[in-house]
């Protein structure tokens, strides 16, 4: 059983927002008692989950959330009832439970099981739970705990929900082939995964060569010298912004960083990833308890910087909690693979003759640069090239990029000859010869005005014979100008 039941409930509770201020009626009371009873037996469900009674506490689970469902049903078509308290109550609720039931209790298994031990370092599912409590803990706090659900908060959630959805869908997707390489650099700094998914899905959407107008580049968006000052310098020509796992160290070890100097406080060290440390630090002084929506800290800082701090902890809050708000991400297998080329191509080849398989309607050419950085893909790799891939895939490449119509067709498309257009070189003109007069600046008189009287020449000509700075006349100067045929 998950929460999202209780969300679809909760949907329902826009009419009750109608009713008169008052004392509450016996029947909006009874439903607070039922609200009360149903929040007191959840917590009850979490303490027996974790004394190990987990068969009482899925009982427990069970009945309390049929009442909190049932309660805010009926709040819908109760006068009087207040659909706010049902929203606290759900809110605070996603708050407990996180990484505090196991087994098939936890209400995180959104995360593959297969994906959460792969990450984890392990092959048995038997490191689940571990693996699922590192995805919610920032140095032993719950993350939901430290994400204040504001209003800037929540208008970043109905962002992502909406306008921002695709990228946020894609975003999805791509970390789930990244994860193998950059969660276990979060795990070894003790960062939560979602953490490291919300900084990535609003820096580039999980595109590993992405490269911003600042020149910030890769799928953390380092700046040159930041990426230097964290490692991520050039190995062999190549930048290793653009490197997964080392991007990902790096930036665990910038957040760490920064956590260490504001003192735990996660929005102003998300905002200081975004703004610029130095700015942060000038903004916020000696006190780092202080809010980031301080009007103190909030108004000295860009626009940029207000959107990017409530958006990442959105983000966040969207891996771990994404059925309560009515979204489903997709179910995918990230185990890397490998194949060894029998025929050259390049990356874009191969995008061609896999085609859509597994399911990919989007095609495989994102992924395959994700996970093969170093490459160009336009560029034919020669026999005998190892080819990072999704395991799935490798079946795939067997069956379609070996033999058969596909490569063909993939090869022809590559190699096709576009016309190349040549221009002429331009006719450049001898240089015209002309002598020199003389003009005495009357009153009135322009650089323009005596310029459209000699008929050839120009402001900047005459500027230059007579180095004027400003062109600034002054009244009976002489000056050289071009003699006009």
């Amino acid at each position: 059983m998950r929460l999202v039941a209780i969300a679809m409930a909760l949907s329902l509770l826009g009419a009750c927002a109608t009713a008169g201020a008052g004392k509450p009626s016996a029947p909006v009371n009874a439903l607070y008692s039922q609200l009360d009873l149903a929040s007191k037996g959840y917590e009850t469900a979490l303490q027996q989950s974790r004394e190990g009674n987990l068969e009482a506490s899925r009982l427990t689970l069970t009945q309390s959330l049929d009442r909190l469902k049932e309660a805010s049903a009926r709040c819908g078509n109760t006068p009087g009832c207040d659909p706010q308290r049902f929203f606290s109550v759900f809110d605070r609720l996603l708050r407990l439970k996180d990484g505090d039931f196991s087994g098939d209790q936890d209400l995180n298994s959104d995360v593959a099981p297969s994906q959460a031990a792969l990450a984890a370092g392990k092959g048995g599912v038997s490191s689940l739970p571990q693996a699922q409590r590192s995805v919610t803990l920032l140095h032993g706090q719950k993350l939901s705990e430290l994400i204040a659900m504001n209003g800037p908060v929540k208008a970043a959630l109905e962002m992502w929900l909406t306008q921002m959805r695709p990228q946020l869908m894609d975003a999805w997707v791509n970390y789930q082939y990244l994860r193998y390489q950059m969660w276990p650099q979060y795990q070894k700094a003790d960062l939560p995964e979602a953490l490291l998914f919300g900084i990535m899905a609003k820096e580039s959407g999980g595109k590993v060569h992405a490269v911003s107008r600042s020149g910030a580049a890769g799928p953390l968006q380092f700046m040159y010298a930041t990426g230097m000052r964290f490692g991520l310098s050039s190995d062999s020509g190549f930048d290793m912004r653009f490197d997964p796992s080392a991007s990902a160290r790096a930036n665990a070890e910038y957040i760490n960083e920064q956590l260490r100097i504001f003192n735990n406080n996660l929005e102003l060290t998300i905002g200081a990833y975004n703004g610029g440390e130095g700015r942060m630090r000038r903004a916020v002084g000696d006190d780092t308890s202080v809010s980031f929506y301080d009007p103190r800290i909030y108004d000295q800082l860009s626009q940029e910087t207000r959107d990017y701090v409530p958006s990442v902890l959105a983000a966040a809050w969207l891996f771990l909690h994404p059925e309560s708000y009515n979204l489903h991400f997709p179910k995918i297998d990230g185990m890397p693979g490998t194949v060894i080329l029998k025929r050259p191509a390049s990356l874009s080849e191969l995008t061609v003759c896999l085609g859509s398989a597994g399911g990919m309607n989007d095609g495989w050419f994102r992924t395959l640069r994700n996970l093969n950085p170093r490459l160009d893909p336009q560029v034919t790799q020669p026999v005998g090239t190892s080819l990072q891939l999704p395991k799935p895939l490798e079946q795939s490449y067997a069956a379609r990029c070996v033999d058969g119509p596909w490569p063909i067709l993939a090869g022809d498309l590559h190699h096709a000859v576009v016309p190349v257009v040549v221009q002429a070189a331009p006719v450049v003109s001898a240089p015209v010869v002309r002598g020199t007069s003389y003009y005495k600046v009357r009153r009135g008189d322009t650089l323009i005005s005596i310029v459209r009287g000699l008929h050839c020449s120009s402001v900047q000509e005459v500027t230059e014979m007579n180095g004027l700075k400003h062109h600034h006349l002054a009244i009976g100067k002489t000056l050289k100008v071009p003699v006009c045929r």
